[in-house]
């Protein structure tokens, strides 16, 4: 019998927070299967998979995130996937959370939650940009229209409202390969906009199951040094919006940016 769910920990280089990740991942109040995927093999990585009895798939070749997502997402031999980043840590109700969810709404596609931000070991509370995503993942929440295409997508037009991390992925209806964009940065947020297009129910349990961690090595740090966050996101809202209402929604983006560094220099 094929198992529910597999949190899939793609692991790059040796993180110093990536054992936090595995034992959330290890501790949950539901049995679920976990596996530790990488393109970056190590006895750093073998040491810790042996610690908490992880097998560890290692795919060939160049790191790449489309890449190693699917092959994380495809090496779960389960009902529901969750891709986990090792920096990333889950309340221990996240699996229990999803089956209850799945157990009401068989059609679920994706499932996700809130989440919080956690910045040298600090939960972040508040945060502006946090609540307007609250705000734009209400819709997720009508179980009578969480279904339509045009609701799951009103939570993606003005932004990627989504993270990552917290989402979970029904790998019998999606089938492989999950993620198909081109793109680097946003390719989460033109997934999940692919996935809005399909059949099947969005469901957000608006509880904080996840602890998002920012720090100096974050690939968001990077993306915003070489203006891939900026190029990509007016790409994804081109898409979504005619050229002049897209230029419009980037400017609030990029005053985004601009605090964010300046927060980013004073804690320099």
């Amino acid at each position: 019998m094929k198992k529910f769910h597999t949190f899939a920990v793609c692991a790059y280089g040796d993180s110093p927070y990536l054992e936090a990740c595995l034992r959330s991942v290890t501790s949950q109040s539901r049995p679920t299967q976990v596996i530790l995927c990488t393109s970056t093999p190590s006895s750093y990585l073998d040491h810790l998979a042996e610690r908490y009895g992880i097998p560890v798939f290692v795919r060939e070749g160049k790191s790449n995130i489309r890449e190693d997502w699917n092959f994380a997402y495809e090496k779960a031999d389960s009902l529901f996937v969750t891709i986990a980043h090792q920096d990333d840590v889950y309340e221990k109700e996240y699996v229990k959370t999803l089956e209850s969810a799945w157990r009401k709404y068989p059609d679920m596609t994706l499932f996700t939650t809130d989440y919080l931000t956690v910045k040298e070991h600090q939960v972040i509370w508040g945060e502006r940009l946090t609540m307007v995503k609250k705000i734009l993942r209400l819709p997720l929440r009508i179980s009578q229209l969480n279904h339509l295409k045009w609701i799951k997508l009103s939570a993606l037009r003005f932004g990627n409202s989504i993270c990552c991390p917290a989402c979970s992925y029904n790998k019998e209806i999606l089938g492989e390969p999950l993620f198909r964009s081109s793109l680097t940065f946003a390719l989460d947020w033109d997934n999940l906009v692919e996935l809005a297009r399909r059949p099947g129910r969005f469901i957000c349990a608006e509880r904080p199951l996840v602890f998002h961690r920012l720090h100096p090595g974050a690939e968001t740090n990077a993306s915003m040094k070489d203006s891939r966050r900026a190029g990509e996101e007016m790409l994804m809202f081109s898409r979504l919006w005619p050229r002049p209402a897209a230029a419009l929604l980037m400017k609030g983006y990029q005053f985004a940016y601009g605090a964010y560094t300046e927060q980013k220099e004073a804690e320099e």
